[in-house]
């Protein structure tokens, strides 16, 4: 049993969480070790039980699948997540992956690939369903200079970038750094132009991705 992958399951209907628990483990490969139906529930579970795979419902009493996946991946950055979902709006799809999911699934997906994605997110493979695949293609473009923009990041824009990201307000990095609320905003819309997001929570999910840009 300590060999199969460990699937946490957050979604507040237990019928859901009862019926994917009774489809996961039909495949001698995974085992779900817990049930939550909170994200904050989920979370403190995770350190509990050290799943492989949490199985994100989007949305939840306390929170969604894209702050859900922000949190989890502060605290435990190595944990796969995949968030099952009837949503296929463009801004959530898109939003989900600056978050840092692994894997993003309809909620009609076959119960065999499933299986398969479970499996090759475990194993390191980024897997999104195939009718939002389409999504992304038409943002590529927009993204293609995320890459670069790193370097144009001052080093104090990317401190506060990083407090921005722990949930500091403008006035407590204000405070923080010994300047004005106002400078701090004009900072942060200073970052958001240059990393080509919109919001703190996108923001938020960039700085995951890149904590390790010097």
């Amino acid at each position: 049993m300590s060999d199969k992958i460990k699937v946490l399951l957050i979604d507040d209907h237990s019928v859901v969480r009862e019926g994917l628990r009774l489809l996961l483990e039909l495949d001698n490969r995974l085992i779900v070790c817990g049930e939550a139906a909170t994200l904050n529930e989920g979370i403190n579970m995770i350190g509990e039980l050290k799943p492989h795979v949490v199985l994100l419902d989007f949305k939840l009493p306390d929170g969604d699948g894209i702050s859900g996946c922000i949190s989890i991946k502060n605290i435990f950055p190595d944990i796969k997540i995949i968030i099952l979902t009837a949503y296929t709006e463009d801004h959530l799809v898109l939003e989900a992956i600056r978050s840092g999911v692994d894997g993003y699934l309809l909620k009609n997906v076959e119960a065999d690939e499933l299986v398969k994605t479970i499996i090759s997110v475990y194993e390191g493979e980024s897997v999104l369903d195939s009718s939002v695949t389409d999504i992304i293609f038409n943002n590529i473009k927009k993204e293609k200079t995320s890459s670069a923009e790193d370097s144009l990041l001052s080093s104090k824009e990317k401190e506060i970038l990083k407090m921005l990201s722990l949930g500091k307000t403008n006035k407590e990095i204000g405070a923080a750094l010994y300047i004005s609320e106002k400078t701090v905003r004009n900072y942060v819309s200073n970052i958001f132009k240059k990393i080509n997001v919109s919001n703190r929570t996108e923001a938020a999910a960039y700085w995951i991705r890149n904590r390790d840009i010097k």
